[in-house]
């Protein structure tokens, strides 16, 4: 068994690792099993409530990603070379509110809960909603909540990929109305219950990086004790 100080040792090293790859080596591709364990630590990251509202897209179609280029300028290089390139989508208010028939099958299907369980949680959840953080009134925050959720999900895939030598890059430059038009006019995307939340490339790098600039940890960490 590994100790942990060398675990500790390992994590870190990725971090020292990853870093926003711009250019990608187009003749060198990830495995499907790397991928696939790539998308199982965001398959089981955690979410507010347990209530995952992402869906993982994974576009390997050229032409599509011709399409997608044209709105996504923040990406149009990975689109070009990353051997896998995503799409995290986020569900809509209308099925993230506590009477939506999604929640409902979180409940009953996937986290199996007895019915008194999961009725005294989606009361718990519904206060959560309306008073708690106080955002259910508003479908724009509550969608944005739904997005940092998400953001979850990309940092461990992000992680789960330097830990292993593969290279990435998460992906915000883009036109969202046109890429959620794209992909709902693709059939790719139910336009009812989905909306775009980020991108990410994955692949290995063409070129080395520069070295890796942050700010020292007493200017970013407080102690309150």
């Amino acid at each position: 068994m590994i100790d942990k100080e060398t675990k500790k040792t390992e994590v870190l090293s990725a971090f020292q690792f990853r870093h926003a790859t711009k250019d990608f080596d187009p003749d060198k591709k990830i495995s499907a099993a790397d991928f696939d364990y790539i998308l199982e630590t965001g398959r089981l990251s955690p979410s507010s409530y347990g209530f995952e509202p992402w869906k993982f897209v994974v576009v390997q179609n050229k032409e599509l990603r011709s399409k997608l280029a044209e709105y996504a300028t923040g990406a149009r290089r990975q689109l070009q070379s990353a051997s896998h390139f995503m799409i995290i989508l986020t569900r809509l208010p209308k099925d993230m509110v506590a009477g939506s028939d999604y929640i409902k099958r979180m409940l009953d299907d996937v986290q199996k809960l007895p019915h008194e369980i999961a009725q005294a949680k989606r009361e718990n959840y519904d206060h959560f909603l309306k008073t708690s953080i106080a955002i259910e009134d508003d479908p724009r925050v509550m969608f944005e909540w739904a997005c940092r959720q998400t953001y979850i999900a990309l940092g461990n895939m992000l992680t789960a990929a330097a830990l292993i030598g593969i290279d990435s890059c998460p992906i915000e430059g883009f036109n969202r109305a046109k890429i959620n038009e794209l992909l709902a006019a693709e059939g790719i995307m139910d336009p009812e219950h989905f909306g775009i939340s980020v991108m990410a490339a994955f692949g290995y790098r063409l070129h080395a990086p520069s070295d890796k600039t942050r700010r020292c940890a007493q200017e970013v960490i407080e102690w309150v004790e």
